[in-house]
């Protein structure tokens, strides 16, 4: 029995692209591994470690080989308590519509609680290591543009999310991309299509 972890970052919900195909792929996922689990993270209600005062001391303690104070210790285990629940998962699917050509701030927060040394990283005398290895992971990403060719340039969603979760270890990374829902409605529901048919036949062996 293995356990996936869905993370979604999109607040609009009923009306959110990257959520609808992420749905469609999670019931058909379930018909096709039943003996799995899946647990829902919904980033706009989940409550992550602010990075200030002795949070933020704690992380630099610790990049710094020093002991953490009580305050830091205490700061520091809503920290791991993320980080933990994140690590322990065997399969991982984040959907997230792009926001000012980049990736939801919630979903950012996220990630900057997530990426810590000697917990999901670690530093090597070959440079950085990530410790996160040997998952499948799936991004269902939504874009109200199409950022192909030229516009490519401005994609700062899916590269940016690549490269952190490559850092981190992971390796086999899927996409499926939601694009464009903002060219009209014709064009929306195409995009919806393309990306339905792709999430479904992930959905078989992921």
């Amino acid at each position: 029995m293995a356990r996936l972890l869905y993370i979604e970052s999109s607040p609009r919900k009923q009306r959110s692209a990257s959520i609808s195909v992420s749905r469609t792929f999670l019931e058909n996922y379930s018909k096709k591994h039943p003996e799995d689990t899946i647990e829902t993270i919904d980033l706009w209600k989940e409550e992550l470690p602010i990075f200030d005062g002795p949070t933020i001391d704690a992380k630099y303690a610790i990049m710094h080989g020093q002991p953490h104070t009580e305050p830091q210790k205490k700061a520091w285990q809503a920290v791991e308590k993320v980080i933990a629940k994140f690590k322990t998962t065997d399969k991982y699917l984040i959907s997230l519509p792009m926001w000012n050509f980049g990736i939801p701030y919630k979903l950012k927060h996220y990630l900057d609680v997530l990426v810590q040394p000697t917990y999901t990283f670690a530093s090597t005398p070959e440079g950085t290591k990530g410790l996160i290895t040997g998952k499948p992971l799936l991004l269902i990403l939504s874009r109200g543009g199409t950022y192909q060719g030229e516009s490519a340039a401005f994609d700062y969603q899916k590269p940016y999310l690549e490269m952190i979760l490559k850092f981190i270890g992971f390796t086999d990374i899927h996409s499926v991309i939601i694009e464009p829902t903002l060219s009209g409605k014709e064009a929306k529901e195409k995009a919806l299509e393309r990306a339905t048919a792709q999430a479904l036949e992930l959905a078989k062996t992921f």
